[in-house]
């Protein structure tokens, strides 16, 4: 269940989400990517400045490890007074500093790998003294402090190897040399990327509505073979959808092949029954029989007539009709009324008058009036009738007030033969009759419980042409 939450149901949304999150990924990697470039750019700068100073020191340190003040020379900006520019020498002559503020305890990263060391310039005087690996051994190590304000400093170490042993130069700047910088051309760059996500969001967009129209123009003709106007859908399809396109036309071929063949048994039935029925019409007729059983025989004679004529129609390729529904809902609501003149109902209508289906009338009448028939049978005094139309298809709902049914007994309701309620004098095939019928012209019968009325409601979903 969290599965279905959290990927979308649908292939847009789908292709969406992995595009979303794949250029917000190459967005945030570029961004970090760049400014680690940047900041590199920009602290080589403060570090050359550094080195400098610790170059100068380098050339002032003496043999026994002490410091020549008089070439201990101060760069630009270093050892001025309130200035986080500083420097200092520890040794084994002692510690030496540039004097302004008290030197901060510099951390030097154990993972950091130092950079090649700094070409130095010798002294003609006195070279310095080389270290055990020679002038290889001499590396600038950088490091991380802090300032008694807070305020990050930056620095660089040289190690000096002398005979009485190893002296450290040190030169610190402030960090915010780095960091302004940076962050002046870092709020463009993210505002450039943003722009540049925005545009991949739009042509994105753009590709997805393009890439997925085969697919709405797929529903498209499935909805006009479902309608009736096209009895295939088109093979121009893009090569991904052909085989599926295949597949489809082979189904409705199927289906249409199994649809005749089953007329065709109808045919040969209502044939069959077409003689009988005559012969017992005139043996009734001759005996004077009672007018209500002559009058049963003459319904069934003219259901038999009726489905010989849709044979008829199939085999010639007839086209379904267009049958408005408010008219044949009139109809069965007067029949009704005299037929259950015992039980007065109360029947709300809400039907536009222009709504029609692609339905042979009289299987519209059929499917109707034994809904009709079995709402107003169980409704205590109240029946709904509602119709709207779809994306191509009208819905057809009857509601009424009576008890209703359980999540079982409508499973069980649509079965042929399968009767809930023992009264009366039904014979328990009017919606099973529905349901088959409504399956036959591409609609479907569905049952539920009325929100309003309380008791069943029953919906009927039939295909709408022009």
């Amino acid at each position: 269940m969290t599965r279905l939450r959290l990927i979308p149901r649908s292939l847009f949304g789908r292709m969406l989400a992995i595009a979303a999150l794949s250029t917000g990924i190459a967005l945030l990697f570029a961004g970090i990517t760049i400014g680690h470039v940047l900041e590199r750019f920009v602290t080589r700068g403060l570090d050359e400045r550094l080195d400098a100073q610790v170059a100068v020191l380098a050339r002032a340190v003496r043999p026994d490890g002490s410091l020549d003040r008089m070439r201990a020379i101060d760069l630009p900006e270093f050892g001025e007074p309130g200035s986080d520019w500083s420097w200092q020498v520890e040794g084994p002559a002692g510690r030496f500093d540039s004097g302004t503020t008290p030197p901060p305890t510099i951390s030097k990263p154990a993972s950091t790998i130092p950079p090649p060391p700094p070409v130095l310039p010798r002294s003609e005087e006195r070279p310095l003294p080389p270290g055990p690996g020679g002038q290889e051994d001499r590396q600038v190590h950088p490091g991380e402090a802090r300032d008694q304000s807070g305020e990050r400093l930056h620095s660089r170490s040289l190690d000096v190897t002398t005979p009485r042993g190893t002296v450290t130069i040190t030169a610190i700047g402030p960090r915010r040399i780095v960091e302004e910088p940076l962050r002046e051309a870092m709020i463009p760059l993210l505002g450039s990327l943003a722009l540049l996500g925005v545009g991949l969001a739009l042509a994105t967009l753009v590709q997805l509505r393009f890439g997925l129209r085969p697919l709405r123009d797929l529903r498209t003709s499935l909805a006009a073979v479902r309608a009736g106007t096209e009895r295939h859908v088109p093979d121009d399809q893009p090569g991904e959808l052909q085989p599926l396109v295949a597949e489809l036309n082979a189904l409705i071929d199927q289906n249409a092949a199994g649809l005749a063949h089953a007329r065709q048994h109808v045919a040969n039935l209502a044939h069959g029954l077409k003689t009988p029925l005559a012969a017992l019409s005139l043996k009734l007729a001759e005996a004077n029989a009672d007018a209500d059983v002559r009058d049963m025989v003459d319904q069934i004679d003219r259901r038999v007539r009726h489905h010989l004529g849709r044979a008829r129609a199939d085999a010639t390729g007839g086209a379904r009709t267009r049958t408005p529904i408010a008219p044949a809902v009139a109809d069965l609501i007067a029949v009704l009324r005299r037929i259950h003149a015992d039980r007065p109902m109360t029947i709300d209508i809400a039907i536009p008058d222009d709504l029609a289906v692609a339905i042979d009338p009289q299987d519209l009448d059929e499917m109707i009036g034994n809904l009709l028939d079995n709402a107003w049978r169980h409704a205590r005094a109240a029946v709904s009738i509602t119709a709207n139309s779809v994306d191509g298809t009208v819905t057809l709902e009857i509601a009424d007030d009576g008890q209703g049914l359980d999540d079982t007994a409508m499973a069980q309701a649509v079965l042929p033969g399968r009767r809930l309620d023992e009264r009366g004098d039904g014979h328990g095939f009017g919606l099973s009759i529905t349901r088959e019928l409504a399956e036959l012209n591409g609609g479907t019968v569905t049952l539920d419980r009325s929100p309003v009325l309380g008791g069943l409601l029953v919906r009927l979903t039939l295909p709408q042409r022009g």
